[in-house]
């Protein structure tokens, strides 16, 4: 006999129903938040395109150097001060901040299938270092090891400058910190309460696969308010016990 999954769905428990719901809303509390006031978005200006390649993949790899005066400038540092500290036991004592996007697949003048990412530096900084070879040299090797530390890959340092592009793929916008944030942070209870009190509750949908005979999984489909759609989609799968 035939089950309509209408029915099943229509009969489940209301309480495991609104488990569920809580449970997903903690999930994605963070995108359902209102904006971050210690962050900004920023559609930051083309720069330089360096070319190099993943060691690992052997996959063509673009790093988009550009600029944008929302990021801070690192500390002011002469030529002669800057080789020191390279060739001291410590060179990372020298931050330069930047903003490290995500990585997008983009085309080359061969029409094969390659890597971007994009960094984001202080566009007085980025002048200088157009102008001086040792700091240029010296942000491409510290974009080199932020995106290797974020994203864990390994890029070949033989890079080489495209003269005739200053950026491959389209430009994004980047979400920037305002206020560096503490390195251990408490996130108390009545924060928790106060940020679900805040959000809005999403419309979904709850089915159940396959939608005929025993039901095996039950797949929630929810629309979150205020984020907007991408290609990126989450499936939840509870396996059911029905009596």
């Amino acid at each position: 006999m035939e089950t309509d999954s209408s029915l099943l769905v229509s009969e489940m428990d209301q309480l495991k129903q609104e488990e569920l719901y809580q449970q997903l809303l903690m999930q994605t509390i963070g995108g359902m938040q209102a904006p971050n006031p210690d962050s900004r978005v920023i559609r930051p200006e083309p720069g330089m395109c360096v070319k190099t390649v993943s060691l690992h993949e052997k996959q063509k790899v673009f790093v988009n150097i550009c600029q944008s005066p929302a990021v801070p400038p690192p500390p002011h540092i002469s030529n002669e001060e800057l080789l020191e500290l390279l060739q001291s036991d410590d060179p990372t004592a020298y931050r330069v901040p930047m903003s490290l996007g995500e990585p997008h697949t983009e085309l080359d003048n061969n029409c094969q299938g390659c890597i971007a990412y994009d960094v984001v530096i202080n566009n007085e900084f980025f002048q200088k270092c157009q102008k001086d070879p040792l700091f240029l040299q010296f942000v491409i090797a510290v974009s080199f090891e932020g995106l290797e530390n974020k994203y864990t890959l390994e890029l070949s340092r033989e890079w080489k400058v495209l003269k005739n592009r200053k950026f491959l793929g389209s430009i994004s916008e980047q979400n920037i910190r305002t206020k560096s944030k503490p390195a251990i942070q408490e996130i108390s209870k009545e924060d928790t309460q106060a940020a679900l009190a805040q959000a809005k509750r999403p419309e979904f949908c709850l089915l159940v696969e396959p939608p005929v005979g025993d039901p095996q999984y039950l797949i929630a489909e929810i629309q979150l308010p205020g984020v907007p759609f991408t290609d990126t989609s989450l499936s939840v799968l509870t396996r059911l016990s029905l009596y």
